[in-house]
């Protein structure tokens, strides 16, 4: 009975032991709790047009007015500060809207009377790209990128990556989520947008 039950003891640790291996082999992808996003419904929440954010550099005309015309950054608490006007709230808002805004602060503060302004992305934020890519790192943001542009950035996918699934965190959000490239529409990246390509398990 004693030579029986150290059997049974051997036979648990064993079973514990690979059922730890097994863990470890499932890919990330099957442990992670990240809600699947669709291709598509990424791309949509680009199509209300570009909201600028921290990082951006903008460029800044007030017609006739070259003291208060230059070239400015949007600060890391995504605001504006142009001569003459308090700080502005720059992030989250589209240039239309921020020209609008820097009119009406020009005009109510009665710096410029009927200022006409207009707003235009200098240099957008850069993206980031990390895993299974050849040259993981920041790169340099150009307009309507897609994913296969931003991994040919990257220098490729290494041998290891997964092709089929991505993780992607935007800025200004608090998760990342998992993309499943199923379909032949196009990802279309955002400035700051953080790609990760992770290793695929065969």
């Amino acid at each position: 009975m004693v030579f029986w039950r150290r059997i049974e003891s051997s036979l648990s640790i064993v079973l514990i032991a690979l059922s730890g291996l097994f863990f470890l082999a499932v890919p990330a992808s099957a442990r992670d709790r990240i809600d699947t996003v669709t291709v598509q419904a990424l791309n949509s929440q680009l199509s209300g047009g570009y909201r600028v954010a921290s990082g951006d550099k903008l460029r800044v005309t007030v017609f006739d007015e070259p003291n208060l015309s230059g070239d400015y950054e949007v600060g890391v608490e995504g605001n504006l500060s142009i001569p003459l006007i308090e700080s502005i709230r720059a992030a989250g808002q589209t240039t239309s809207q921020l020209k609008q805004q820097i009119a009406d602060k020009l005009e109510s503060g009665g710096y410029v009377l009927s200022p006409r302004v207009s707003v235009e992305i200098l240099e957008h934020r850069p993206f980031y790209i990390l895993g299974e890519v050849k040259q993981p790192g920041e790169y340099p943001y150009s307009g309507d990128l897609t994913f296969e542009q931003a991994v040919a950035k990257a220098g490729g996918f290494t041998p290891r990556a997964n092709t089929k699934v991505i993780y992607l965190k935007r800025q200004g959000e608090s998760e990342k989520i998992r993309v499943r490239l199923d379909t032949d529409l196009p990802l279309k990246i955002s400035p700051g947008d953080t790609i990760v390509v992770r290793e695929a398990f065969f």
